[in-house]
């Protein structure tokens, strides 16, 4: 038995979180991929839950036993999914969930191929974006300039990816979405 990897890649500030929330709700069978990150934890995140959150050596030390399909820095912080964790659910069978950047799409596709299935959430707009990051209220100002920066480098990548939902709308961002979803899940 064989499980499957949907991959969801979006930059900060597209309404990910809002969409994967309803996703996980809508198909509880699908397990949630944990990354490791050394970020802080921002107001009611649980470690464990929503990350692990790790040291920068800790996951140094990770990164030199190769540890991770894929890492990276993003945002000035490290992020990273466990190889282990994914292998050993695909062996079992299990329907996984990733939340990745570019980067880290770029990684997963180049170890899993075609059985990672990658799913672009696009904005509406650069300026659209940054009014939701200044609005959400969780980073300084360099750290959103640093955000839109990353997010007008990612959005030339948008066509490279296997799906590509507009989230102009998140009731219908979310139904496309949710389409896609429940058609990789049926194949």
């Amino acid at each position: 038995m064989s499980g499957k990897l949907i991959v969801i890649c979006a930059p900060s500030g597209t309404g990910k979180s809002t969409l994967l929330s309803h996703l996980k709700e809508d198909h509880p069978d699908l397990q949630w991929s944990i990354s490791c990150t050394t970020r802080a934890m921002r107001p009611g995140e649980i470690n464990g839950k929503d990350y692990h959150f790790i040291t920068v050596s800790d996951f140094e030390k990770q990164i030199a036993d190769k540890e991770f399909i894929e890492w990276a820095i993003v945002h000035s912080n490290y992020y990273g999914s466990s190889k282990k964790f994914v292998d050993e659910g695909l062996k079992l069978g299990k329907k996984m969930l990733f939340d990745l950047d570019v980067q880290g799409v770029d990684s997963m596709k180049a170890i899993y191929g075609k059985e990672a299935h990658v799913i672009f959430i696009e904005p509406p707009s650069i300026e659209e974006l940054e009014k939701r990051l200044r609005t959400r209220g969780t980073d300084p100002d360099h750290v959103i300039k640093e955000r839109v920066s990353n997010a007008q480098r990612e959005l030339k990548r948008k066509n490279d990816f296997d799906y590509l939902v507009l989230n102009d709308d998140v009731n219908e961002a979310y139904k496309k979405l949710n389409e896609i979803v429940t058609c990789l899940l049926n194949a």
